[in-house]
C-alpha cells in the first residue's frame, strides 16, 4: 500500500448498483464454511474464510480495494469488518459485512482522493510557499488519522496517507516511503495521541527535507487559506 495510483478512485472506475451487490453477496457465500472453528479450533475455517473473501474482492474489483479489511482496530478506517473470527458468521451476515466494508474502503478513498486536491501547492508555488502546503498537509492528514477512529497503530494509517499524498504528486513511492519515515523518526505510538507540538513538529520537519525551507507562518495574506485548511 505505498503508491496513491494503485488506489487513486480517479483511476480505477468503480461501478455498484443492486445487480453487483447481490452477485458479491453471492460469491461471498459460497465461501463461508458451514460448520465454524470457533475458539476450539482457533478459528481455522474463519480465518481461511477471510482469506478466500480477499481473494474474490482484489480478483473481482482490482488491488486497489486490498483496504477492505483494514479495520479501524488495527489502524485502518474501517469498522464493518474486524477479522475473521469476528465477522464470519453466517453466510448472509458475511456477505452483507464485507459489502459494506468494501463500500466504506471505496468512500474512504474518494475522501482522501479529494482532500489530496484540496491539500496539494498549486503549481506554480515558489519553494517556500511548498513548504508551507506540506508541512499542512502533513499535519491535516496526521490529524485525520487520529480522528478516524482508528486505535491501536493509528500511525500507520497516518503514514500511509502521508506517503500516498507524496505519490500523488509525482513523488517515487520508495522516496515518499523515506521521507515519511525520516519526518516521523519515531515519535508517534499506538494508542497514544501525540499532541499538537509532536505533530506540526513532523509536518515542519517534512517540509523542510523536502524543500529545503522552512514554512512561513502567520502571514496575514495566507489567513483564508489557513481557515480553509483548518476547517471540521
Amino acid at each position: 500500500m505505498r503508491n496513491w495510483a494503485d488506489f487513486d478512485p480517479a483511476r480505477h472506475p468503480f461501478v455498484w448498483d443492486a445487480d453487483e451487490g447481490a452477485q458479491l453477496r453471492a460469491l461471498v457465500r459460497e465461501w463461508v464454511p458451514p460448520v465454524l472453528s470457533g475458539m476450539a479450533g482457533w478459528w481455522e475455517a474463519e480465518h481461511w474464510c477471510e482469506r478466500q473473501i480477499d481473494a474474490v474482492v482484489r480478483d473481482r474489483y482490482g488491488n486497489w480495494a486490498q483496504g477492505w479489511n483494514w479495520c479501524y482496530r488495527y489502524g485502518g478506517p474501517i469498522g464493518s469488518w474486524v477479522t475473521g473470527p469476528s465477522s464470519v458468521t453466517t453466510p448472509d451476515e458475511t456477505a452483507t459485512r464485507v459489502v459494506n466494508a468494501l463500500l466504506e474502503w471505496r468512500r474512504w478513498l474518494e475522501a482522501m482522493a479529494r482532500r489530496f486536491t484540496e491539500l496539494a501547492p498549486p503549481p506554480n508555488a515558489s519553494p517556500e510557499q511548498r513548504s508551507w502546503h506540506l508541512e499542512r498537509a502533513s499535519v491535516r492528514l496526521v490529524t485525520m488519522a487520529l480522528d478516524s477512529g482508528a486505535e491501536g497503530g493509528w500511525y500507520g494509517q497516518a503514514a500511509a496517507s502521508i506517503g500516498w499524498f507524496l505519490t500523488s504528486m509525482g513523488m517515487d513511492s520508495a522516496e515518499a516511503d523515506r521521507a515519511v519515515e525520516r519526518a516521523i523518526g519515531g515519535r508517534f505510538e499506538s494508542w497514544v495521541d501525540p499532541g499538537r507540538a509532536v505533530i506540526e513538529s513532523v509536518g515542519e520537519d517534512l517540509a523542510v527535507d523536502l524543500t529545503g525551507h522552512a514554512p512561513y507562518r502567520d502571514h496575514r495574506e495566507r489567513e483564508e487559506l489557513e481557515n480553509f485548511h483548518d476547517r471540521g
